[in-house]
Parts: structure tokens; sequence; C-alpha cells
């Protein structure tokens, strides 16, 4: 099984994961982060790239699409909480998303240019 994330390395690698965009998960041991790209395909070609990463480190995110819009939370199943596997896609993902926008603030409704485009209609 998987171990835990001591609480001393969540001290030093959690917060700059926490500047690049990921925040905690409410209720949850989880990260999450939210990328707008510029277009659907933008966004699907992160996601499989990631997806490669994901493959060769063993390690799965939970994770949607929405057009340009990609929500990804990661957590580690087997221990139930954020691991060193977690810390590690997220950096991969942090230098594969390269100028995607980050919103910060998930309280905010997820949009896709879809909807914003339909909205405007």
């Amino acid at each position: 099984m998987t171990p835990l994330l001591p609480p001393e390395d969540r001290k030093t690698l959690l917060p700059p994961l926490g500047e690049t965009g990921w925040t905690a998960v409410p209720d949850r041991d989880a990260i999450r982060k939210v990328l707008k790209f510029r277009n659907f395909s933008e966004a699907w070609g992160f996601m499989s790239r990631a997806a490669l990463v994901a493959e060769k480190l063993n390690h799965h995110p939970e994770w949607k699409n929405v057009y340009n819009v990609v929500d990804v939370t990661l957590t580690t199943h087997d221990c139930h909480g954020l691991s060193r596997l977690d810390v590690d896609l997220a950096q991969a993902m942090d230098k594969l998303a390269g100028s995607a926008e980050v919103q910060r603030n998930h309280g905010e409704p997820v949009m896709s240019l879809c909807e914003i485009r339909a909205r405007k209609a």
C-alpha cells in the first residue's frame, strides 16, 4: 500500500503546489485544480499527455473535461489520502499545462467556452 504523505512533506511540498493553483478539497484529503485552455483540442492534448504520465506512475486522476475546461482532483485511493504520487502527478501536470488559465476560486461555477458563448447568444 502507498503511504500517506507525512506531515513534514506536506509542509514543504504542498505550498508550492498551492502557488500554482492546486487547492485542498473540502472534507477530503485531496487536491484540486481547474484549468481552462484556449479550446477543446488543447484541453484534450493536455489530458492525453497527462494520461501517459499517470500510466507511467500507475496513478490515475479523478478528472472531467467539458470543452476547454479540465477539472482535476488528485488523491491516492489505496491509502485514502494524499501521497507522494499525488505530488509527483500534480508537478508533472503543471509542466504539461503550459499557458492554461487556472481558476483559483473553486466557489465560482466552472464554465466552458461553450457555456459562455451560449449565455451571450
